[in-house]
């Protein structure tokens, strides 16, 4: 095991259908500077090449994994069974329980097979985390995720002023 924080990003989906809602995610992580790989593995028709992948993603250079899947979604924990890097899931909405049964696979993981789960097609949200676990051990990229949460207030604010600028005409 190296003591450096590997920041590359292991983006795998469980279809090729899923890249639509994970383009969000990958324009996040480019928009950080964070450089990724995104593959297409899944836990129930490629079991063999998601355990290989797994096992050797800290040492192929990935600090994170995040795992997208829709239905029955074990993606994430097949993963996080081989691996001491954090995974993050990203449920999938697909047409059957609209997601629902993706996120509530994920979110089920037996005790000491944690996978940090975020919202059903919350791909921007899987990134933005996977930047956070990052950030821990580099200081570059700390400093542009509290930028990045700076921006975000202030176009929050924006939005306000401009909101309350509306009203006053309204109200006249």
């Amino acid at each position: 095991m190296n003591n450096k924080i590997n920041k590359k990003v292991a983006v795998v989906m469980g279809s090729d259908s899923d890249l639509g809602v994970m383009k969000s995610c990958l324009s996040t992580l480019k928009k950080f500077g964070i450089e990724y790989q995104i593959r297409i593995i899944s836990a129930h028709r490629t079991p063999y090449e998601a355990e290989n992948f797994a096992k050797n993603a800290e040492n192929n250079g990935f600090g994170v994994i995040i795992a997208a899947a829709g239905k029955a979604a074990h993606l994430a924990g097949v993963l996080a069974a081989y691996t001491i890097l954090p995974v993050i899931g990203v449920p999938i909405k697909s047409s059957t329980m609209d997601g629902i049964d993706s996120l509530l696979s994920m979110v089920q993981m037996p005790s000491g097979i944690p996978v940090a789960t975020v919202a059903i097609d919350g791909a921007a949200n899987a990134a933005l985390l996977a930047v956070q676990i990052l950030a821990l051990g580099d200081c570059d990229l700390s400093e542009k995720m509290k930028q990045y949460k700076i921006d975000m207030s202030d176009s929050v604010r924006q939005k306000d002023a401009e909101l309350q600028e509306k009203l006053e005409e309204l109200l006249k």
